[in-house]
């Protein structure tokens, strides 16, 4: 599903060279939930900009659902985005003049879809979050935790192969937190393949496995000492 090989990427100006990743290597295969963590300056937030296509590696080698990403430009990449990864963000970038159909809409107007078919992936996507009955709802009608599940909706909606999520539940209370991490450990069980950049560590321990990013650099967490693994991980 997803294979990094030997990632690194530099940050150039005309006076400092910076390396955000280094020789960084992480497999996730169909149907994995995995939560990176790491502390600020870490490095997961570039390998989260690597992973969804936003950015290139400047060497190694990153194969997406089979297809070689690692030469490909702006263009190619933004399509193939499009097509394989789904993404989450903190702040739900929700549109609000629109209603929930028409966000989730939004994403699945730029791969040609006939109006009826946008619509029926839209309503289907909203019923999935248990959203079904809010469809001509607008954001501002809708809690944080229901506008994060419409935002997940709207990831979902196109059948993704890869969900990424980024600090999917930062703005949320503890609650509405809670809602949020258990929709993504629902559609884990219905066989979502999930990668999730967190800096919550007990959010963590609800993923499959943990792989911290220090130094540029992915290491495995061992399952019977997660949580003292990773203290030092949290932004």
């Amino acid at each position: 599903m997803l294979e990094m090989h030997h990632i690194a990427k530099v940050y150039r100006t005309e006076t400092v060279e910076t390396a955000a990743l280094r020789d960084f290597n992480l497999h996730v295969t169909p149907g994995e939930f995995v939560a990176v963590t790491g502390a600020s300056g870490s490095g997961k937030s570039t390998f989260l900009g690597i992973a969804g296509l936003i950015e290139a590696p400047s060497g190694g080698r990153y194969v997406l659902d089979g297809v070689d990403v690692s030469q490909m430009n702006d263009r190619q990449r933004s399509r193939l985005r499009n097509q394989k990864i789904g993404f989450v963000f903190q702040a739900f970038n929700l549109i609000p003049d629109l209603n929930l159909r028409d966000n989730i809409e939004v994403p699945l107007g730029y791969r040609g879809l006939r109006a009826a078919e946008r619509r029926e992936l839209a309503q289907a996507a909203l019923a999935k979050v248990g959203l079904a009955g809010r469809a001509r709802h607008y954001p501002g009608q809708l809690s944080g935790g229901q506008q994060q599940r419409v935002a997940i909706a709207r990831a979902l909606a196109g059948n993704p192969p890869l969900l990424l999520a980024d600090e999917p539940t930062g703005n949320l209370d503890t609650q509405m937190a809670a809602g949020v991490i258990d929709l993504l450990q629902e559609l884990h069980a219905g066989g979502a393949t999930i990668v999730m950049v967190t800096h919550d560590l007990h959010l963590a321990e609800r993923a499959q496995r943990i792989v911290k990013v220090m130094d540029g650099q992915a290491a495995e967490v061992a399952r019977d000492a997660r949580l003292h693994s990773v203290s030092g991980s949290a932004a």
